[in-house]
């Protein structure tokens, strides 16, 4: 016959065996919330970069910054800018812009900043503008205001102008730089051989829209970055932090010539990216 001891002793095992059951119960109930809050945390999406040339330039002036923005993770549009009018540039960005899903940082360079000026005015999915070696033109003001206001440029002499005729049969004027006088004039720290393709393919702005007016400026309702390029002969430094000071810009500077987004890629890019994070 079995001794009591021996009968209690399935016992004693099965309530140890139960007791430790319910205790690792307990301890992954405490601990699952915390786990499946880490794993269920949404991290927001980057917004979309959209970057707008100048004059003399097109979106392939962009290649290096577009490099950078996507290896970082962002959604880049480098727009071409049609450099026509500014009223009718602007327009065209404004339908850019609408077939953008989400937020929105939006860079120009040159005359580009006057045009994302206009474009970006009453839009709540721009949270941040950039401006580039770019203008900042108050209401009413024009690119060839802005030029003048300070000395320092030496476009006016660089350039080549030539007729065209405008679809309503109306006479413009198309502005190039001078091939002989494109490095100097617009990428002085860029390597010839590549300022010499530049100077073939720039594109012309006409007269009429570096004259037009600005609508009422998107820089008093959005913040705004600016990088002013130390170098440049197109766009006094003076005026660009006139125009940033103005604004209340957040500003930096770098030593390069009017073709920053060319010749320094990665300081534009690091200043865009700080727009994009700091307005999150």
């Amino acid at each position: 016959m079995k001794s009591p001891a021996s009968l209690r002793r399935p016992r004693t095992v099965l309530t140890v065996l139960i007791g430790v059951a319910v205790a690792g119960a307990v301890t992954a109930a405490t601990i699952a919330p915390a786990s499946a809050h880490k794993q269920t945390t949404v991290q927001q999406p980057k917004p979309t970069v959209v970057l707008v040339h100048g004059a003399f330039a097109d979106s392939t002036s962009w290649n290096g910054v577009v490099k950078e923005l996507r290896r970082d993770g962002y959604p880049v549009v480098a727009v071409a800018n049609p450099l026509r009018s500014l009223s009718g540039d602007s327009a065209y960005l404004k339908d850019v812009l609408a077939g953008i899903n989400g937020p929105v940082v939006l860079a120009g360079h040159s005359y580009g900043g006057s045009v994302i000026s206009n474009a970006a005015t009453g839009n709540k999915n721009v949270k941040a503008l950039v401006y580039l070696a770019a203008f900042l033109p108050e209401k009413g003001e024009s690119a060839v205001d802005l030029s003048g206001k300070f000395p320092g440029s030496t476009l006016g002499d660089a350039l080549r102008p030539v007729p065209f005729t405008n679809p309503n049969g109306s006479q413009g004027t198309d502005l190039y730089i001078r091939s002989d006088k494109f490095r100097h004039q617009f990428a002085a720290d860029v390597p010839r051989n590549q300022t010499d393709l530049m100077a073939v393919t720039q594109r012309p702005v006409t007269s009429a829209a570096l004259a037009e007016g600005a609508a009422e400026p998107a820089w008093k309702t959005i913040p705004s970055w600016v990088l002013v390029a130390t170098q440049d002969r197109n766009i006094p430094a003076k005026t660009q932090e006139f125009m940033a000071e103005r604004a209340g810009a957040h500003t930096s500077s770098v030593r390069a010539s009017h073709a920053v987004s060319v010749s320094q890629p990665g300081k534009v890019t690091a200043v865009i990216e700080d727009a994009a994070t700091s307005t999150r």
